[in-house]
């Protein structure tokens, strides 16, 4: 499919509006006040050229289109001041084609309301020159014709740009949608091949008991949820010695909580795999109770923090319990996302 350039489309309309000044050139000799119709040639030129430029911007400036209408008004009584409304017209009567054209360029470049006024100046100096019938002759109509073929074009390619817009957006979102219900079948999916993996034995086992399972395997069940539960609240924080360690933790009976909010997403994998060794090195040397692993946010240096609490009792009860006047910091460790470099001295 080919499309046309701005710059093929501009150099038509400048050869166009050239045109009617060589129309106007050759009909100097029929004007009583030549010197009148070189003005206005010269004003036409001017905003011709500031209305193509090139580098303009494509909706017209308010003033240049105001600049226009005036070159416009000016053209119709110079030109006309020279001439005889009961003569033929001719060529003498150029400055009609030109205002037109002028006017299809401001309408084009979405300066609608000056294009109209441009041709009402030109619509009502005409009539009130050379009466209806002269206005006919000297090509009014026309000229009232391409402004509004060029409204009507303009109005079409501005409505075709914003329909373009809304299916690009419609486009987009439907996209984003699509990879959202994708990552959503993968992670339901993965979901349930990891937890089959992981509960499959146990799930077995109570199904082949019919329910009746021993202490043992009642708190292995626990710490079962437990892992399940880390891997939706903290996947990012897990990896298979973080894992083993949480859950030697938990045999234990420590509360282990994992809190993932994202402040780890943006580490490389050698820093990640980092700050996750130095996660289950802690885990392993830690006798707490209680621990809280969470992610630091992005702009933070450090990556996850570690809190550890032990507590008076070593009963379940004060384990599980968020509260406790003589509750003990164990652990408190604060993990960089950068490896810190120690110059030897």
């Amino acid at each position: 499919m080919r499309t046309t350039s701005r710059t093929t489309i501009l150099a038509v309309g400048a050869l166009f509006s050239a045109y009617h000044i060589v129309l106007g050139t050759f009909a100097l000799s029929g004007s009583r006040d030549p010197v009148a119709v070189v003005v206005a040639m010269v004003l036409y030129a001017i905003a011709t050229a500031l209305s193509l430029w090139p580098l303009s911007p494509t909706p017209m400036s308010t003033p240049l289109a105001a600049f226009n209408v005036g070159v416009s008004a000016a053209a119709c009584f110079l030109v006309t001041s020279g001439l005889d409304p009961q003569a033929p017209s001719g060529y003498s009567t150029w400055h009609v084609a030109a205002v037109g054209t002028l006017m299809t360029i401001t309408a084009v470049r979405r300066q609608y309301v000056f294009g109209w006024i441009g041709i009402a100046v030109l619509v009502l100096q005409s009539v009130l020159w050379g009466g209806f019938a002269k206005a006919a002759d000297m090509g009014v109509i026309g000229s009232i014709v391409w402004v509004t073929m060029a409204n009507m074009l303009a109005y079409a390619l501005a409505k075709a740009a914003r329909d373009a817009r809304q299916f690009t957006l419609a486009e987009r979102e439907a996209v984003d949608w699509q990879a959202a219900q994708e990552a959503h079948l993968y992670e339901r999916q993965f979901r349930l091949v990891q937890t089959s993996k992981m509960a499959e034995a146990m799930l077995q086992r109570i199904a082949l008991t019919g329910g009746n399972i021993s202490e043992e395997d009642r708190a292995e069940c626990f710490i079962l949820e437990g892992a399940l539960r880390d891997e939706i609240r903290g996947r990012t924080l897990l990896n298979d010695a973080v894992r083993e360690q949480i859950t030697a933790a938990r045999r234990r009976g420590a509360s282990v909580q994992l809190l993932d909010e994202g402040g780890v997403d943006e580490l490389d994998d050698a820093d990640l795999q980092r700050v996750l060794g130095e996660v289950a090195a802690a885990l392993a040397s830690t006798d707490a109770d209680r621990i809280v692993i969470r992610t630091v946010p992005a702009e933070s240096e450090n990556a996850v923090t570690i809190v550890g609490i032990r507590t008076a009792d070593d009963g379940a009860a004060s384990a599980l319990s968020d509260e406790g006047d003589d509750d003990e910091l164990a652990l408190w460790l604060e993990i960089p996302r950068k490896r810190v470099s120690v110059d030897a001295s």
